[in-house]
């Protein structure tokens, strides 16, 4: 279990599995999650040889979080520099990016200064661009205060997905989050436009849009209106897959991350 110290003094915990000298994969997860959403994948890519990194985010999981605490703490930028830190502290050529929901947000940020530091970048539950009233952060700490913790967790992974084991996992890191951290972080994620890093990029870009993650999709438009018929990107339905798309379509993700993977080594 790596770690180390940000440039802001924050404990920074990752998982480093598989060979050292495979090719390197980041797995990044959602806001409210934490690098055990994808522990089981970075098993599976780690048995096919690929070296996986797996970060816990600043105020996420194993991860600490800065003192005081306040928004520019956990803004995008600031945020995608830990992870900048995390690939220097484990000595990682460019990677693979698969990025969930915020791990996409941060990957994008990324591209402007760092775009070397990545061979390739698939999202999902990820829109490029957001606009949404900055006071909707405000609810996160008022759910956990009105509903209790193990309940309003319950309740956020039934509208997440399907499943029964994807449900207690989900559960499980919603209902250990801080929400003072959501309520923080969701101040800069609620407004964002990182289209530009996106088209600016050269290097080969996937979404895989899960069928059953409503509240992403009926946002997408803009992402999908500017990227649609560019070269490097490649759009994939994912018909079952929810906003954890990992834990409800787990199959299909692995194949089809394999393929864009396998693909963009052959280009």
């Amino acid at each position: 279990m790596p770690q180390f110290l940000t440039d802001d003094d924050v404990t920074l915990v990752y998982d480093d599995l598989g060979p050292r000298d495979g090719a390197p994969v980041v797995l990044c997860h959602g806001l409210a999650a934490a690098g055990e959403q994808l522990a089981a994948d970075a098993a599976f890519f780690a048995r096919r040889g690929y070296r996986v990194l797996v970060p816990d985010v600043r105020g996420h999981g194993r991860s600490g979080k800065p003192n005081p605490m306040t928004a520019e703490g956990f803004g995008i930028p600031r945020m995608a520099n830990d992870l900048v830190a995390m690939l220097d502290h484990a000595e990682a050529g460019p990677v693979h990016w698969v990025g969930n929901s915020l791990g996409g947000i941060l990957a994008l940020e990324l591209l402007a200064r760092h775009e070397a530091r990545l061979q390739t970048l698939a999202t999902f539950g990820t829109a490029y661009a957001l606009s949404l009233p900055r006071w909707g952060a405000q609810v996160i700490p008022w759910t956990y205060a009105v509903f209790g913790r193990k309940l309003y967790a319950w309740m956020a992974a039934r509208g997440m997905t399907r499943h029964a084991a994807a449900r207690l996992l989900i559960a499980g890191m919603v209902e250990r989050f801080d929400p003072q951290v959501g309520l923080l972080a969701a101040h800069n994620l609620t407004r964002y436009d990182l289209i530009a890093n996106a088209l600016a990029a050269r290097l080969p870009i996937l979404i895989l849009r899960g069928g059953r993650d409503p509240q992403v999709n009926v946002v997408l438009g803009p992402t999908l209106r500017a990227m649609r018929g560019r070269p490097n990107f490649t759009l994939v339905e994912v018909p079952e897959g929810g906003h954890c798309a990992n834990l409800d379509a787990t199959e299909q993700v692995r194949m089809e991350l394999l393929r864009f993977w396998q693909r963009a080594a052959r280009s």
